[in-house]
C-alpha cells in the first residue's frame, strides 16, 4: 500500500526540511520541544520525530494536517511558511 508519497526520496527530503523549519522557528522563539508539544497537545515523542523528519523505522514522518496546524499556531508561523517546497507526484504518461 502506498502512503501517497510518490517519490519516496523526494518525500524524505521534504520531511527533513519540514523538521529543520520547525526546529529553526522553535529556536527563534526560544521554546523547548517539550513546550511546543505541550501547547500543541501532542506527545513529546511525536514532536521530536517531526523535527527529525524520520520515524524509528527510518521512513519519513507524515503528520496529520490538524497536527501541523496546531504546531504552526504554537510556533506563530503560517502553514505555508513552515512547509518546504512540495515534491511533484510522478504522473503516468499518456
Amino acid at each position: 500500500m502506498k502512503d501517497g508519497g510518490g517519490n519516496s526520496e523526494a518525500w524524505a527530503v521534504f520531511a527533513r526540511e519540514l523538521g529543520m523549519n520547525l526546529r529553526r522557528r522553535r529556536a527563534e522563539l526560544a521554546l523547548t520541544q517539550e513546550q511546543v508539544a505541550e501547547y500543541a497537545e501532542i506527545s513529546l515523542y511525536a514532536y521530536q520525530l517531526y523535527e527529525r523528519g524520520t520515524g524509528t523505522d527510518g521512513r519519513p514522518t507524515n503528520p496529520r494536517l490538524a497536527t501541523l496546524i496546531a504546531i504552526c499556531q504554537v510556533l506563530e508561523v503560517d502553514l505555508e511558511q513552515a512547509l518546504p517546497t512540495i515534491p511533484q507526484l510522478a504522473r503516468p504518461r499518456s
